[in-house]
């Protein structure tokens, strides 16, 4: 028999694209369409934006500068409405409008928001859902005008990157869509229809083996559509066609057939390819579509995962976020996530991650009634390990995710699972099989979701996310009749379209024993999130430390002198933290228009928390007359106490750094050696009390290295391994020379394309000696990577690096391809490398890439090389990545451990602050609110509590890694206590209070949280 497969396969996707798709629409009018455009990138609002002066656009008419808005006025011709014809009467009507829109992008270019003519949001239009509806049955004479808000965004991909700015230049600043048309049609529900019964059909069959005599009877029946379908009258003959395919529809699925979940929402990035500003528009555009697709189909769900952009809703469109509140209740919107932002979880602090819970959840609660269980995040870059006890403190029960099928080196092994934190902590974890986020409910995503699931056997279940995403749009009724269709065919999967929650109960309730995951969910790709954008890291960094200081200051005042506690200050300046914490600012991925205002942010941030922290610190002392020193660290420092502040203090001594005549120079305390050459390297780091040399024999530490750094496909985001193939190490000085009063060494060198570095090098004693480095950089390099070295003559397999609320080990070794596929990690403040009973320590004040590496001694055994990414030079999305002036700031110690790491790392980013009163008192001390009795647990946060009852909440864990038991005492009378979840309220367990003093025992990193109730 002849096998003519192909051809008939051939004929019908032609039938389908050529044919039938265009015939859905078969009546049309040309509409009157003006138009009037901003003069730059600021946005217009609609009531200011109808009183301009409107002209008339043409088909055909260029429009739209990079960044600015075009306003359209949209009206039938001469006045008239819907035509009074049969062929219009008693139809759906719809208005087709097109700016413009890019060939195959949604949510991306020119996309608009249609609204009524007293500025109501109607529907969001982009080239997937480019309709408004003007009646469902036309009477005829229906009026049509409304109002279409197009952004003209441009399209950034390399080597467009000029466009990443709204000060667009020359020759980029020209328009960059045509005006296409605006017509009224009447809409074909039948073929329509009949489109959806060929396209599901045709999808399942190329889906289906060639031995499978389904996929042959699908092919029979779509050859007998297309054969009863009229070419020339698509209209007439769709019901003959669609009856050819009846019995290939009703056929019900398999009884063991995979069950998918499927979810609409629109993974909508808070920023990325567009500024703040664009955002607000796009959560505009994509929450009216998804309001009036819930008008005409009751059974479809859409979940929207940011409490900041229902935030930003509430406040720019009363009117919508009413339908919003409308749907919660009629259950099918459903807010979820728990989040302020989808942040990135690597990098921001425990605190802060406390906080994007407490924040989310907290809106949530106040504007909803609801306390959302699903953690929501299938677009971050990796999950800490630290993640699941803080999702499970917070109120959570489960995270979706799927950004680990982009693993470039490993296949992640589950899809349904346990995932174990730190503490020992699990939350069930789904990760869609489909390995996408913006799912078409098509076969192939279907099939693939099928052949993925890593659980088969065990567990019947997948979740599929579907909508247009990342620039936003959400899903179309173009999915909703794939998913009816698919809910029950026999070859496919069953579909139902549902809520994350369901779909979490179901599952956990039939697969009650999954495998477990322990540890961090490293991803292995965009790896030089953790290095790109050094400005908004070290202003991220800055202002997680400015905030936990202000509040244990205002804390503090509040109690000791009834000091006014600044809530309003205080969230306003958390929830702008909190959003520069998105998984595409943070990290560095952003167009620079969007790093340029994250930099403002924590820059006007740290300004103000200053300001408030000075103001609560002269308020403790005002009555005394002198100087005092306060200490923000969780531990005692130079005689003042934790948390606490006194007149007096015992400053850390500064070695003199000694020229030799063989132009080195040495700083010697009673523990430490340090020898810096005539290039400015360190050659020798003597342990003096251990007589331990820990720079190893031939090589030197403070070694800049320039890498080349060409990522395949994502410059912001990848560093590729073969980056360690090239590198120039910087080994040639401009000017080496002693500091003022010999305290230290300078070095200046120029490399590269201009660029130049100044270290100054010191040696200071105190708790234990170390070596401080500074390192200020004006980088002028492109397609480059600089990394800091230090080589230590320490023979380890792992390395511990600081998480939140703790720390995680991690190989040195490359065993297997997991080992070797974390060759970029990622740490907070501190890094430690060591032996047993010996380590090295090395603290940072603001990056967070780093590497470890071993090799062979010349005298036998291993020494360990531990990097510090400090700048990269990608050119994508920002051409200019990173040019500028950095400061970085790095603390060496020898012979140290995880407790030395952890007081460390929080004294560089406490400094003692210095405030100087002028009152009649003697100075004393300001006692600190609360102390522990183990320095392994650290008070991490004080505060007053969110309901502003003046309660105190301490947040405390314990940071060694070991079980521990402790006393929280205060300095003020504590009437009861109790140990509560994240947000405060929720009860876990009642204190016994004596003395003013409670005891706790902690397991191995162990976050708690106390609520102190005063009398």
């Amino acid at each position: 028999m002849h096998d003519d497969r192909v051809t008939i396969e051939q004929h019908i996707e032609r039938t389908l694209l050529q044919r039938i798709w265009p015939a859905q629409y078969r009546k049309s009018v040309d509409l009157k369409v003006s138009l009037w455009e901003t003069p730059d990138h600021n946005q217009v609002l609609f009531k200011d934006a109808i009183t301009k002066t409107f002209q008339g656009i043409d088909p055909g008419t260029a429009w739209g500068k990079p960044w600015r808005t075009g306003w359209f006025k949209v009206e039938t011709k001469d006045g008239l409405g819907v035509p009074k014809t049969p062929d219009w009467q008693g139809k759906r009507v719809e208005v087709h409008f097109d700016p413009g829109y890019l060939p195959e992008h949604t949510g991306f270019g020119a996309e608009g928001l249609a609204y009524t003519g007293k500025g109501i949001p109607i529907k969001g239009l982009n080239r997937r859902t480019a309709w408004v509806l003007i009646a469902r049955e036309a009477k005829g004479g229906e009026a049509v005008q409304f109002y279409v808000e197009a952004a003209a965004n441009p399209l950034i991909y390399p080597p467009l990157s000029p466009f990443g700015d709204h000060a667009v230049p020359a020759p980029y600043d020209k328009p960059l869509y045509l005006f296409q048309k605006a017509q009224l049609r009447v809409f074909d529900q039948q073929v329509w229809e009949l489109a959806h019964d060929v396209e599901v059909l045709l999808e399942l069959m190329l889906q289906l083996g060639l031995d499978s005599p389904r996929r042959w009877e699908i092919l029979r029946a779509l050859q007998r559509s297309a054969d009863a379908l009229d070419p020339q009258n698509v209209s007439g003959t769709a019901q003959n066609a669609r009856n050819q395919l009846g019995t290939m529809l009703s056929r019900p699925a398999h009884a063991s057939a995979h069950l998918i979940s499927a979810v609409g929402h629109s993974h909508l990035d808070t920023a990325w390819m567009w500024p703040y500003q664009e955002t607000h528009r796009k959560i505009l555009r994509t929450v009216a579509n998804a309001v009036s697709l819930m008008d005409e189909h009751p059974d479809y769900t859409f979940v929207m995962s940011q409490a900041q952009q229902l935030e930003w809703l509430k406040t720019d469109s009363p009117e919508l976020y009413k339908r919003v509140k409308d749907k919660v209740t009629a259950k099918q919107f459903f807010p979820i996530g728990g989040m302020w932002v989808e942040a990135d979880t690597n990098m921001p602090s425990g605190e802060s991650l406390v906080r994007q819970f407490t924040y989310g959840k907290h809106f949530y609660d106040s504007e909803f009634d609801l306390n959302t269980e699903e953690v929501w995040l299938p677009d971050s870059f990796g999950y800490s390990a630290a993640l699941p006890q803080i999702i499970d403190l917070s109120g959570s029960k489960w995270l979706f995710t799927q950004k680990m099928c982009w693993n470039d080196t490993n296949v992640f092994p589950h899809h349904t699972f346990l995932w174990e934190g730190i503490d020992g902590t699990r939350v069930f974890t789904h990760a869609t099989p489909a390995n996408m986020y913006e799912a078409k409910i098509t076969g192939r995503e279907l099939h693939r979701a099928v052949r993925n699931f890593a659980e088969k056997g065990s567990a019947t279940r997948s979740l599929l996310a579907y909508g247009y995403s990342d620039g936003g749009g959400g899903p179309t009724r173009e999915h909703l009749g794939r998913a009816r269709r698919l809910a029950d065919l026999e070859g496919s999967p069953k579909v139902t379209l549902d809520s994350p929650r369901n779909f979490f109960e179901k599952a956990e309730a039939e697969y009650q024993s999954p495998p477990v995951w322990y540890g961090e969910q490293y991803l292995e790709r965009h790896r030089g999130t953790y290095t790109s954008q050094a400005e908004i890291k070290g202003g991220n960094r800055e202002c997680e430390a400015l905030l936990r200081e202000a509040e244990l200051w205002c804390a503090t005042a509040k109690i000791r002198k009834n000091h006014p506690y600044p809530y309003a200050a205080l969230d306003r300046i958390w929830k702008s933290v909190l959003l520069n914490q998105f998984h595409d600012v943070l990290p560095g991925t952003s167009i620079p228009w969007v790093h340029r205002e994250a930099v403002k942010a924590f820059e006007d941030a740290a300004k103000e928390l200053r300001t408030i922290v000075e103001g609560a610190q002269k308020k403790l002392v005002e009555e005394f007359d002198g100087t005092f020193y306060f200490n923000s660290n969780p531990h005692p420092w130079q005689d003042v106490a934790a948390l606490g502040a006194r007149a007096e203090r015992t400053p850390e001594g500064k070695i003199k750094a000694v020229p030799k005549n063989d132009k080195t120079w040495v700083m010697e305390s009673a523990t430490l050696r340090v020898v810096v050459d005539s290039d400015g390297l360190l050659s020798s780091l003597y342990d003096l009390s251990n007589e331990r040399e820990l720079i190893p024999a031939g090589q030197r530490g403070n070694l800049l290295q320039l890498h080349q750094d060409l990522p395949v496909l994502w410059d912001a985001w990848d560093i590729e391994n073969y980056y360690r193939n090239t590198v120039v190490d910087l080994v040639t000085p401009c000017e080496v020379t002693s500091l003022a009063n010999d305290e230290g060494v300078k070095v200046v060198r120029t490399f590269g394309a201009g660029s130049e570095v100044t270290q100054e090098l010191r040696l200071v004693t105190g708790m234990g000696s170390r070596l401080e480095v500074t390192t200020q950089v004006n980088w002028k390099e492109v397609d480059k990577l600089l990394k800091l070295s230090f080589p230590l003559d320490v023979q380890t397999e792992r390395s511990a690096a600081e998480t939140q609320f703790g720390h995680v080990f991690r190989p040195t070794h490359t065993n297997t391809s997991w080992d070797a596929a974390r060759f970029e990690i990622c740490a907070h403040r501190w890094l430690h490398v060591g032996e047993a009973g010996y380590g090295v320590l090395l603290a940072n004040k603001t990056t967070y890439g780093h590497d470890v590496t071993r090799r062979p001694k010349e005298d036998g055994g291993t020494s360990t090389t531990v990097r510090v990414s400090l700048l990269r030079a990608s050119r994508w999305p920002d051409h200019g990545s990173d040019h500028g002036e950095h400061h970085f700031r790095h603390v060496l110690a020898v012979n140290a451990g995880i407790p030395d790491a952890v007081r460390e790392s929080y004294r560089l980013h406490h400094p003692l602050r210095r405030v100087v009163v002028s009152g009649a008192s003697t100075p004393t001390e300001v006692k600190p609110l609360v102390g522990v009795s183990d320095n392994g647990v650290v008070i991490d946060t004080v505060k007053l509590s969110d309901n502003q009852a003046d309660d105190v909440i301490v947040r405390l864990y314990e940071a060694y890694g070991t079980r521990r038991s402790c006393s929280l005492s205060a300095s003020f009378t504590v009437a009861s206590a109790c140990i509560t979840d994240l947000l405060e309220a929720n009860l876990k367990k009642d204190l016994d209070v004596t003395n003013d003093a409670v005891t706790l025992e902690f397991r191995p990193f162990q976050v708690i949280t106390v609520r102190l109730h005063r009398s």
